[in-house]
């Protein structure tokens, strides 16, 4: 049985304009130690789909479906249940370190409360034991550190910190929302190991939640494209990576740099994201996509499996995208 199971998940947010669908019949499953990418262009609905899974979205917003988490149903749970849930399963690190950070309180402060308030740890243990987690995330010097302000490190220590708040409850599954957006290239790397050798040592299942189809290869199982709020195309990482069949897929693709192929080959995705509040009728990517027929325009393709064991959104044949 899958540890997550999302089903016909979609994101509605009432604003002066109108209603903004920004996701749309959404679906997928990720099981207990696994990892999951779903990338995509920003607007594509990834970060609402995890806003949604916890429980976070803006007041202004609303979720129907299902999301199934070890049997439970998280939609209908109550803020107090649903609290629960997120403080000891599922835990999120979001993009800016430093805007989840209260810079008013100490590192120690914000660390140890978690432990005290949802394992009744005492003051003392929660201190010995969030030593330990910043030691496992590889902050230098711990022990005197954790007495430090957020200001006082560096954004990629600020990201340490906040994977190990993330870590301090053990939680079954990790949501990591753009987390090595605002780092070098060199901090990235060393990031994207830290949360690989986490996943290893705890045998926490991740979602990874990410633009850059760049960090995505080496660090997760399958990956999941969206676009418009729903799945252009979902499958092993590898296979969708080689042998892409879905126009979008391939367009992100081209956008990536590579040391096999000159600077000036890299290709845009030609227009814009679509307008969520009044989206196309047919297949969301038809007014960007090379390949669009008449048939794209009116009608939404259904999500059916590939030779190649591919999920894909597309009315055009494979052989045709390649």
């Amino acid at each position: 049985m899958p540890l997550l199971t999302v089903e016909n998940l979609n994101v509605t947010f009432d604003t002066p304009d109108g209603e903004v669908h920004a996701v749309n019949g959404l679906g997928f499953e990720i099981d207990a130690g696994e990892t999951l990418a779903i990338v995509g262009e920003s607007g594509s609905g990834k970060s609402q789909t995890a806003f949604a899974i916890m429980g976070l979205l803006a007041r202004n917003g609303w979720a129907d479906g299902h999301v199934n988490f070890d049997g439970i149903d998280l939609l209908s749970l109550s803020p107090r249940q649903l609290n629960k849930v997120r403080a000891e399963q599922i835990a999120m690190i979001f993009q800016d370190p430093m805007t989840s950070l209260n810079p008013y309180l100490k590192v120690s402060e914000q660390m140890t409360e978690v432990l005290k308030l949802h394992r009744g740890m005492s003051n003392r243990e929660a201190t010995k034991e969030s030593i330990a987690l910043l030691d496992a995330v590889k902050i230098p010097d711990a022990k005197s550190r954790i007495s430090m302000y957020p200001h006082e490190f560096s954004g990629g220590m600020r990201q340490r910190i906040m994977i190990a708040i993330a870590l301090l409850c053990r939680p079954r599954l990790l949501i990591a929302d753009e987390p090595t957006t605002a780092l070098d290239v060199t901090v990235q790397a060393q990031i994207m190991a830290l949360l690989q050798d986490v996943r290893e040592e705890f045998g926490t299942a991740m979602i990874l939640i990410t633009h850059d189809l760049g960090i995505v290869a080496d660090s997760c199982a399958e990956t999941l494209v969206m676009y418009g709020g729903q799945v252009m195309e979902q499958g092993p990482t590898q296979a969708l990576f080689e042998d892409p069949t879905h126009p979008y897929t391939l367009g992100l693709l081209k956008a990536v740099p590579r040391l096999d192929r000159d600077q000036d080959a890299l290709e845009a995705i030609p227009g814009e994201p679509p307008d969520m509040s009044s989206p196309p009728q047919g297949c969301p990517f038809s007014p960007r996509c090379p390949r669009v027929m008449e048939i794209c325009q009116e009608t939404h393709p259904a999500l059916e499996r590939s030779a190649n064991g591919v999920l894909r959104a597309c009315h055009a044949e494979p052989e045709a995208v390649r």
